[in-house]
């Protein structure tokens, strides 16, 4: 995202113009008519496409037998070249010695502690201004989740194709790494807005009557980078050729858990991955969400409706963003908690004294009568700073079967 004013969070909010605010939705309507810091180093738009990269069959993403499955969430690693690349808003005692090797360590350790099943970085993962080789720089950037060998995928920020390769290049390369389970757009579709427009299904326990069929849906998508129509300024938004994308995907896999074998009542959980938070995220105050708020919410200047599609399809009940860098809360609207990913590279904007931070989602799963593992039961999630002890805060419940509410 952009150098973003701070603001302290006790004065975030401020009254919204209800004659810009009337202005700003009738534009929207013609519109879519139309590890600590001294580590050392061992430690343009483009229109749509109408091809499709192949690819090899990628590994199943299932559940573990402990019941569990582990999401990792990196927002806005803003990688560079490496240990040449300068931290930014850090204390003045940790500017020496200080790069984007301390974003590689970082991860490293998130993954050393968590051990998550599945990685996901959510957009900017490269700065390309201040990248010299954008190939090179996604590598590195990338390079913790390959040497761990975990499954890992992207989706793109407003940043990652400032460099030497354009978007289009920039995801490509991205779904030829190893290990990663991104993918350039749907195959099915010939033409869609963005890349990196796709969904991974996630299986049941290895031997358990659901491994065959997904129980937890995972949906990544391109929000794009700026407004390409002259009179909207700002960012991009979800346009309504991936609304419809979503929309189909989602009912074809709501028919499938609701078919037989083990034929289910409802949908399967759904989570949303994408990189500029949506407009709805500024209706939260201090009363109802979990975490913290310092700086305005970088959504597009235009309401393009996902919100409500998602509300719809009934099935998502978590969607996760990351471009605000020093915002890292959850807050529930409408059945569906919005969350920040919590800014975690160092050569991107902060707040000095502010450690770094990493997003965990864990879906649990519920025993059945015969002492198996069953559907999702809960998905809970929690943080982790970049301190000495990788400090743990803000657990809490993002949905049940049950309810929803704060950690004990």
């Amino acid at each position: 995202m952009k150098r973003a004013t701070m603001v302290q969070p006790s004065s975030t909010f401020v009254n919204i113009n209800k004659k810009n605010l009337w202005v700003s939705l009738a534009i929207a309507v013609l519109s879519l008519c139309f590890v600590p810091i001294n580590v050392s180093a061992a430690v343009r738009r483009h229109p749509p496409q109408q091809h499709h990269l192949s690819r090899k069959p990628s590994p199943k993403l299932r559940f573990g037998r402990n019941g569990e499955f582990k999401i990792l969430q990196v927002a806005d690693m803003h990688y560079a070249d490496g240990k040449t690349t300068p931290c930014e808003d850090v204390l003045p005692s940790q500017v020496d010695g200080c790069s984007d090797l301390n974003t590689t360590a970082f991860i490293h350790r998130m993954i050393e502690a968590e051990k998550p099943n599945f990685i996901i970085f959510t957009g900017d993962n490269i700065y390309g201004f201040d990248s010299k080789d954008s190939a090179k720089s996604m590598d590195a950037a990338f390079a913790p989740a390959i040497a761990a060998r975990i499954p890992w995928a992207a989706v793109l920020g407003n940043h990652d194709q400032e460099g030497t390769l354009s978007r289009e290049g920039v995801m490509k390369h991205i779904v030829g790494l190893n290990h990663t389970l991104s993918q350039f757009n749907p195959s099915e579709l010939h033409v869609i807005d963005g890349f990196g427009n796709y969904n991974l299904e996630v299986g049941g326990v290895e031997g358990s009557g659901f491994v065959n069929k997904s129980i937890l849906n995972l949906y990544f998508l391109d929000s794009g980078d700026y407004s390409t129509v002259p009179a909207i300024p700002g960012y991009g938004w979800i346009k309504p050729s991936q609304q419809l994308w979503f929309q189909r995907t989602s009912a074809k896999l709501r028919r499938a858990y609701m078919s037989p074998p083990n034929a289910q009542k409802s949908s399967a959980p759904g989570l949303v991955y994408f990189h500029i938070p949506l407009p709805e995220v500024a209706s939260f105050d201090s009363t109802n969400f979990t975490g913290v708020r310092q700086e305005d919410i970088g959504s597009a200047s235009v309401n393009s409706g996902f919100f409500t599609t998602l509300v719809e399809a009934g099935d998502v009940k978590a969607v996760f963003t990351g471009h605000d860098h020093v915002n890292d809360f959850c807050g529930q609207l409408t059945g569906i908690q919005l969350c920040y990913g919590g800014g975690f590279g160092y050569h991107a904007y902060g707040k000095a004294g502010w450690p770094r931070r990493a997003r965990v989602v864990v879906a649990s799963l519920e025993k059945t009568e015969e002492g198996g593992w069953g559907t999702v039961k809960s998905i809970k999630t929690w943080k982790r700073l970049d301190d000495k002890h990788l400090t743990a805060i803000d657990g809490e419940v993002l949905w049940s079967k049950k309810h929803t509410g704060k950690v004990e």
